[in-house]
């Protein structure tokens, strides 16, 4: 038997990656309806930031949180965790709700943003992000694409608060997951791919979430697991799994987070360092290899206690965390070199 906390991880492993009927919003976007703006002036408009405990500071017993000394920045952007039932033109969630944001700062903040606080201070500024729904409506599509633009308006707004009032010059590390993700891409498009603050640009991790190898005209892809000012991003499935009615794969940029290069060919779980999974103390070491795929990572299942429940081939809830000591690691090998490069 595994314990009540595995049951309750797996369900919501289970759940977000599916919408029931009597959960997700079913009325128009109403703009009249979206919750008040953040003022990020406000430290609980922030699930993580230097100055104040939260689960960003968490980590395994192992490693050490060196916020305190960090020379660089990141900027977190945890994934959707709006999934639960939504009233008919909620499409937003407000930033204040409590039962969203445990389940932010239990998962993504504590077994994601956490990754970064060996090397760098940790921003996550909440916002008012889209109803999962968002992603997979048709009758509702223009109103899913308001509702991310709303949580995008968000994002910028908290990031320009960031370079206003936070950052001092610091080199920045932009870190997404799913529909952190795709804000991160759309961050690096306005804020750094034409701009000076470019140069700024430890490396970006985005993850969960198409990016395509030509998204930008200065950033590019991470190829080697040294390179800064570029960015890495990868999907996660089950080796075998094909995308369907899916165009031009050969055009999204997938990095093997094992090696952190875009070669192919299996990486071996021997490589793999660490997935932390449901306890940050309880390294799972060589837990899966990877492989890069047409557009998309292959891995083989990943072994838990009561993995033999998980039957999806997507490993989206995984993307970061099957690889979260490679991860750390890679984010530290960067840092180094880019602060060698920039004294």
């Amino acid at each position: 038997m595994f314990s009540q906390l595995h049951l309750k991880y797996l369900t919501f492993l289970l759940l977000i990656l599916a919408i029931a009927c009597s959960r997700k919003p079913s009325g128009v976007f109403l703009a009249s309806e979206l919750p008040e703006k953040p003022d990020y002036a406000d430290p609980d408009a922030w699930a993580a930031l230097p100055t104040k405990k939260d689960s960003a500071d968490l980590f395994p017993s192992s490693l050490e949180n060196r916020q305190d000394t960090a020379k660089v920045d990141v900027f977190f952007l945890y994934p959707t965790s709006f999934t639960g039932k939504a009233d008919d033109h909620e499409w937003n969630a407000a930033i204040d709700k409590k039962e969203i944001n445990q389940k932010t700062d239990r998962t993504s903040i504590k077994f994601q943003a956490s990754i970064f606080n060996g090397v760098a201070r940790v921003f996550a500024p909440r916002y008012r992000q889209a109803h999962l729904n968002s992603f997979f409506t048709k009758d509702h599509k223009h109103d899913g694409e308001n509702a991310l633009r709303i949580a995008y308006e968000d994002v910028r707004a908290a990031f320009q608060y960031y370079l206003e009032h936070y950052n001092d010059g610091r080199p920045i590390i932009i870190a997404g997951h799913s529909q952190g993700a795709l804000h991160g891409r759309t961050l690096l498009t306005e804020f750094f791919d034409t701009t000076e603050l470019k140069d700024k640009l430890v490396a970006a991790y985005l993850v969960g979430y198409p990016v395509y190898k030509e998204q930008y005209e200065n950033i590019p892809v991470c190829v080697t697991a040294e390179q800064t000012g570029c960015f890495c991003s990868w999907r996660t499935y089950k080796q075998g799994y094909e995308l369907k009615n899916s165009k031009d794969l050969d055009k999204i940029a997938v990095i093997n987070p094992l090696t952190f290069t875009n070669e192919e060919g299996w990486v071996p779980n021997d490589k793999n360092q660490g997935a932390i999974l449901f306890d940050l103390d309880k390294i799972l070491v060589g837990n899966v290899g990877a492989e890069i795929h047409n557009g998309i990572l292959w891995t083989n299942k990943p072994k838990f206690k009561g993995s033999w429940l998980y039957w999806t081939k997507n490993y989206h809830p995984g993307d970061f965390n099957l690889f979260y000591m490679n991860v750390r690691e890679n984010v530290a090998t960067r840092v180094k070199e880019y602060l060698s490069n920039h004294p």
